[in-house]
């Protein structure tokens, strides 16, 4: 199994190479990847959907326990903010900034960091997000976003499948992971973690298959973009 940091370091070199390319070109005509967040509950099986898309995009998935190993790493943060443009970085606490305004919200240094670096992690594209609240830092037009479901009997049956453990402790994990996903939702983001609005696409696994569900999404993202150029072309 690839180790945490040998994810990140990838990453990073991919992205500090994005910013070579680019510094050499007229940034005007550069386009970055889209970024994907995926939400899940536990047991839908939606952490194995992100790595299978990830895969068929040819995007480095980065799930929460790389994410928080970036935020707790002032290196880690210091090579990301340096692989995004110069334009972005100086709005970037401006932004960080708006986002807390009027929130009663705990201003610790983990949950700063998390807005930097997913908002930064927006700007240089190629990856799908496995949690922590992306679709709520990110927004809907800097995004494509996934909320990922299934019937509990569902998911208690692929825990004890896929996680082999007993039903009992199925349950208790499920509903743990459940309430604390939630708290931390609304905690930082004062939101509903199910709600539907929160997301582009909300996916029901419980009748479909992980491979053909990814063609119906790989659509969805190229069509949502699409949408998005053209829109920005308009303004502009």
């Amino acid at each position: 199994m690839t180790s945490i940091h040998s994810i990140i370091n990838r990453q990073l070199m991919q992205w500090e190479l994005q910013r070579k390319k680019i510094s050499k070109e007229t940034p005007q005509q550069f386009s970055p990847a889209p970024i994907v967040t995926v939400s899940r509950q536990l047991g839908s099986r939606g952490s194995y959907f992100a790595e299978r898309l990830a895969e068929k995009l040819e995007y480095q998935r980065l799930h929460r326990d790389v994410i928080d190993t970036i935020c707790q790493s002032s290196g880690y943060r210091k090579r990301i903010i340096e692989s995004i443009d110069d334009k972005f970085r100086n709005e970037l606490e401006l932004m960080v900034e708006s986002m807390f305004t009027g929130q009663a919200v705990d201003y610790h240094d983990y949950f700063l960091h998390l807005y930097r670096i997913v908002l930064s992690m927006s700007q240089l594209g190629g990856v799908v997000l496995v949690g922590r609240g992306g679709n709520f830092i990110i927004g809907p037009n800097r995004g494509f976003h996934i909320r990922f479901v299934a019937p509990k009997d569902k998911r208690i049956h692929n825990l004890m499948t896929y996680e082999k453990v007993d039903r009992e402790e199925a349950i208790k994990l499920i509903e743990n992971s459940d309430a604390e996903r939630k708290e931390f939702i609304k905690k930082l983001f004062n939101a509903d973690i199910n709600d539907p609005q929160k997301y582009d696409l909300v996916i029901n696994s419980a009748y479909m298959d992980i491979e053909d569900l990814l063609e119906v999404v790989v659509k969805a993202i190229k069509a949502k973009f699409d949408k998005l150029t053209a829109m920005n072309k308009k303004q502009d």
